[in-house]
């Protein structure tokens, strides 16, 4: 943190029913003030219809390291892949 404030994450909804995408970071002394310099920055053009604010303190992620150990427990899970059925050529092919 500097004199700036704190770093915060936007996030944008382009059209309702999308999902959020990661569109960049702001400085801001409190969610009021990121939340209005989001959309100052980030919808000038009406780019979007909803905006999320995020102290990137706040943000958990995993690590490229942890590849292996923290995604391996999912793939023994053979039944959460689609490979014991077939897809219609039909459906397929769209």
């Amino acid at each position: 943190m500097d004199n700036q404030g704190p770093v915060w994450e936007v996030f944008l909804q382009k059209k309702a029913g999308q999902p959020f995408v990661h569109c960049g970071s702001l400085h801001a002394f409190d969610k009021e003030m990121a939340l209005e310099n989001a959309r100052d920055l980030y919808t000038r053009r009406g780019e979007g219809c909803s905006i999320w604010v995020v102290p990137s303190n706040a943000i958990v992620a995993s690590s490229p390291e942890d590849f292996g150990p923290f995604f391996e427990p999912s793939n023994d899970k053979v039944y959460r892949h689609p490979t014991f059925y077939q897809i219609p050529d039909a459906i397929g092919h769209m």
